[in-house]
């Protein structure tokens, strides 16, 4: 039998398939001591069953010429995104709404680590650096995902020899409860807050787009008391009346660029810079304020929508959300202040 040949490094492992049976497979195994620790290195030998391939194999191994030995290029996080980049098939397939959004969050892991091996990553780091940004679970959720992606497009599509995604089966932060509509002492609160913050609030709210929409605002989408806005989620771009308050309060603030959040001439300020200033003035207003985030503003608007007795036809045309969402948010909004309203309304029509 093959093995009863005598080879120093050929040890035989055992293996359990799917269907319970157990197979036997050889292996080129090599240990030594290093600073008081007993290393090894495994090498599987796929010999086909052929006892003359075994041997090849099993000398290849042993002069150092087999294939897992030899040193591969490093390949960094910054060639993987170049590669992704450079793909049509992976920039076609995605919306452009989409396709920012993964060249943004791309941008981020390449930051820090662009000239580090992307085999170097475990899923010790993955876990950290998810529960590093726990404060904000969809960013963290976001952020293995595209790992998971990354590694995924490496192996599956540039052929990289790869270990096991690090980043499968993390367990996510997953959908958090609805967003909660600011309270008004918060929307009053913005008059001390950063400028960028003050700024991008008042366009969520006056908009009713998502915050990674209204930071995209150019100030050409506003033509008198008309506005272009987009929803993110469908790239979907529409023209709706732009509210006097949100018109008055462009009118006060200097123009630095097409966007109306500047981040020079051509191109807009980061969201993820104003998130984090938002955060920080959070919490100078104290705990009643932590649940709240930028999101809100746009659930706020539907509150005051609902408030106003827009129907839920005229909500939809101003903010472009379901009607599953406005439905769950015009039941937050406040019960007297519609009666009040709807009252006014009936009295104005006698």
């Amino acid at each position: 039998m093959i093995r009863r040949l005598s080879r120093k490094h050929l040890k035989w492992r055992k293996r359990r398939r799917a269907d319970g049976t157990v197979v036997e497979y050889p292996v080129h195994l090599v240990t030594w001591t290093e600073g008081g620790r007993q290393r090894e290195r495994q090498i599987t030998l796929d010999w086909k069953g052929d006892p003359a391939e075994l041997d090849r194999l099993y000398w290849m191994a042993e002069s150092g010429r087999h294939p897992a030995q030899i040193a591969l290029p490093t390949r960094t996080w910054g060639d993987l995104v170049k590669a992704w980049q450079a793909d049509p098939r992976e920039q076609k397939r995605l919306s452009p709404a989409t396709l920012t959004s993964y060249r943004r969050e791309m941008r981020y892991i390449t930051d820090k680590n662009a000239d580090k091996p992307v085999s170097g990553l475990t899923r010790a780091d993955v876990r950290a650096v998810h529960a590093k940004l726990a404060d904000t679970p969809r960013k963290a959720d976001w952020r293995v995902q595209m790992i998971s992606k990354l590694w995924n497009y490496a192996v599956e599509k540039q052929d990289w020899s790869l270990g096991p995604n690090p980043a499968k089966g993390i367990d996510l932060y997953g959908t958090r409860n609805p967003f909660e509509p600011w309270p008004e002492w918060m929307v009053e609160a913005l008059e001390d807050a950063p400028a960028r913050v003050r700024t991008l609030s008042r366009l969520i709210l006056g908009r009713g787009e998502r915050p990674g929409a209204a930071v995209m605002a150019r100030w050409d989408h506003f033509r008198g008391e008309w506005m272009t806005v987009t929803d993110e989620k469908t790239d979907t771009t529409y023209e709706v009346f732009c509210p006097p308050n949100l018109s008055e309060y462009l009118g006060t603030i200097p123009r630095s660029g097409a966007y109306v959040l500047a981040k020079n001439l051509t191109e807009p300020t980061g969201y993820d810079a104003i998130e984090k200033e938002f955060r920080a003035w959070r919490k100078t207003l104290g705990h009643e304020a932590k649940p709240f985030v930028l999101h809100g503003l746009r659930k706020l608007a539907i509150v005051r929508l609902a408030e106003a007795g827009c129907s839920d036809a005229e909500i939809q045309a101003i903010t472009n959300q379901t009607p599953e969402t406005i439905a769950y948010y015009r039941s937050r909004a406040n019960r007297k202040i519609m009666s009040r309203n709807a009252h006014r309304r009936g009295t104005n029509r006698e």
